[in-house]
């Protein structure tokens, strides 16, 4: 799996140096995408350069997607997420910030073999 907290401001710069070389090596070398993304900021906060490499991102490797969380205070986030997963290919699901274990256990598959803390790489500023 791979791993992002997006705090404070995202750019396009954001997704290129970290983002998107790390999905990418993931891709690479397992040929699916389990992915989270905690989001320690709003939507708004994202450029409209970070949403256009986001909208790419999900593009670019739609085949390839399996498990996804969003862990995030926002109802609507969630909702969102949650819905995603009956539109697109792989599982989707939205999670609360009380939750962000349950979801890294999920994405990486860790609770299908034991429960156990996984580090989550990269960290987007």
């Amino acid at each position: 799996m791979v791993g992002f907290v997006a705090t404070d401001e995202v750019t396009k710069e954001d997704f290129e140096a970290v983002v998107l070389p790390a999905v990418q090596e993931l891709v690479d070398r397992t040929g699916v995408l389990n992915y989270l993304l905690v989001l320690n900021t709003e939507i708004k906060n994202f450029t409209l350069g970070a949403r256009m490499k986001d909208a790419l991102l999900g593009i670019s490797h739609i085949s390839k997607w399996n498990r996804v969380a969003i862990v995030s205070e926002s109802e609507g986030i969630k909702t969102f997420t949650d819905l995603f997963s009956k539109v697109v290919p792989g599982e989707f699901r939205g999670y609360d910030s009380s939750e962000l274990q349950e979801a890294i256990n999920w994405v990486s598959g860790a609770e299908e073999i034991a429960p156990k803390s996984i580090a989550v790489e990269g960290h987007i500023k």
